[in-house]
């Protein structure tokens, strides 16, 4: 019998996580489903992933503390197995939009503290984990989801795009530091997402995108980015390294 493929998925609780947590139990894969708290949200994840087949497990952790990140990914493993793909969702955005100039140091630093050192040192203890083990039969991957914003500049939210063009280059590092060992490591730059974190500012981009903010004329679901990182997770892109994955329907393709 061969091993299920099993998966930690940061920020689960809801809008692409659980679009993601819903992609990787349909491709036959086993979760561990991560955010702040076990709540009733994380939980209805895990059973709709439950639901596709997969064992699934709710577990709180904040990845802003690294010194946690081992007994993490400790519970993870004795829960489901072995891990063989590290999917980092969890993310924040700005305490509250405004001019650059009057960006606090409290939102710059939650920005950086969650979305980019508490991922790159998940990231890292993950990686070291698989360096650890003998190379099996299964698709070893670490999938970053990023931000258009880690291109597009967005100054009423300077921090959010700091941290995420930090991000984005540390799933670069790490592409070309663990590819010669057969880790995949790939980034997905959402554009303009139908979640709760983009809820407040949907009047204002259903108007741009009705102008031509975006080639396709629509809001992306959740369901587009979790596509692909599934076809990342299951190696559907064995001879790609470091290049993002936009899901943003041509948002940031120069258009005139």
């Amino acid at each position: 019998m061969t091993a299920r493929p099993t998966a930690l998925v940061t920020g689960a609780r809801a809008g692409i996580g659980r679009a993601i947590a819903i992609g990787l139990a349909q491709a036959g894969f086993d979760l561990a489903l991560v955010d702040l708290q076990a709540d009733a949200a994380l939980q209805e994840t895990a059973s709709l992933a439950m639901q596709h087949g997969a064992r699934a497990v709710a577990l709180a952790g904040d990845i802003a503390t690294i010194d946690r990140h081992e007994a993490l990914l400790d519970a993870a493993e004795q829960a489901i197995g072995a891990l063989t793909c590290l999917v980092n969702n969890a993310g924040v955005s700005v305490l509250s939009r405004g001019d650059l100039l009057e960006v606090t140091p409290e939102s710059f630093d939650r920005c950086m503290q969650i979305n980019t050192r508490g991922t790159f040192f998940l990231t890292q203890a993950f990686a070291r984990r698989l360096l650890q083990r003998e190379v099996g039969q299964a698709q070893r991957s670490i999938i970053t989801i990023t931000s258009s914003n880690a291109q597009a500049v967005s100054v009423l939210r300077g921090e959010y795009g700091i941290s995420k063009a930090g991000l984005s280059m540390a799933s670069r590092l790490f592409a070309v530091r663990l590819a010669e060992i057969g880790i995949g490591v790939y980034e997905v730059q959402p554009g303009l997402i139908a979640t709760e974190m983009t809820a407040p500012s949907k009047a204002r981009y259903d108007a741009e995108i009705d102008r031509g903010l975006t080639a396709i004329k629509r809001w992306g679901q959740p369901e587009d980015v979790a596509r692909v990182v599934v076809s990342m997770a299951t190696g559907a892109l064995p001879y790609t390294v470091g290049h993002a994955v936009p899901v943003d329907g041509g948002l940031l393709i120069p258009k005139f």
